[in-house]
Parts: C-alpha cells; sequence; structure tokens
C-alpha cells in the first residue's frame, strides 16, 4: 500500500529536507571552529557542536514524526502539539548557538530560554505524537 501524505504534510516534509542544508552548513561553521579558523571559548565549542548535534537529530525525528502523525490521523490539540516536535528543532539548536554567541563568551546568555523552550515543544510533541499511534485504529 503506498503512502499517502495529504498536502500539508508534504510541504512540512519538503521543508524539513532542505532545513539539513543549514544543518550541513552548521556543520561548515564547527570545522571552522574546531580548526581555529574561528576563535571560540571551550565553552562555545560545547555549545555548538551541541547545538549542531541536536539540529541534525531532531530533524530526523521531525522527518519521521511528521509521517507517523499522518498515520495516526492526528486532529486538533493532538495535531497541534505535535507540531512541537518540528519546533523543537528549531528552538533547542537556536539556544545552543545563540545563548553561546559574542566574544569570549564563557556562560550562556538570556537566549538559553530558546533551549528550555524547545525542551518543553519536545516534550508536548512526543507524547502527544505517541499518545495519539496509541490510542488510533489498529
Amino acid at each position: 500500500m503506498p503512502l499517502l501524505l495529504t498536502p500539508e504534510a508534504r510541504g512540512t516534509l519538503g521543508v524539513l529536507l532542505l532545513t539539513l542544508v543549514a544543518v550541513e552548513s552548521g556543520g561548515w561553521f564547527m570545522l571552522r571552529v574546531l580548526r581555529g579558523h574561528r576563535p571560540a571559548t571551550d565553552f562555545q565549542k560545547a555549545f555548538f557542536r551541541a547545538g549542531h548535534a541536536h539540529a541534525g537529530v531532531l530533524v530526523i525525528l521531525s522527518l519521521l514524526a511528521q509521517v507517523l502523525a499522518g498515520a495516526a490521523a492526528l486532529s486538533g490539540i493532538a495535531a497541534l502539539l505535535s507540531n512541537g516536535i518540528w519546533l523543537a528543532a528549531i528552538l533547542m539548536p537556536a539556544g545552543f548557538f545563540l545563548s553561546a554567541a559574542g566574544r569570549d563568551r564563557t556562560q550562556p546568555n538570556q537566549l538559553i530560554v530558546l533551549l528550555y523552550a524547545g525542551v518543553v515543544a519536545l516534550g508536548l510533541g512526543v507524547i502527544s505524537l505517541g499518545l495519539g499511534l496509541l490510542g488510533g485504529p489498529a
């Protein structure tokens, strides 16, 4: 049986795939930092690494979740909350990168709140999707 996607799901999946280009450019940035071409403190290196890793993993998770949400036929609040997974793919890496931005930074700035917002969005998204899959038709 072929996989049927709604036009909305196809659009979201297309955008998610294209965001991998941004993750790829983040990898290029990481290489510049790690090779010493872009000065960074140890704190910044750690946060940049974490941001890059989270971006890649969460975009891939978002692709899978989008297909699963379609299979579960989520609607209403469950569908809305499941969007938290791809939202986390934006918020969490942004929290890591932006809270470490700036010359000689050794601790996160106020933009670390983006990381925590992403954690909440991810939690709500996976719970909503998981419950939707468990409660859906067999």
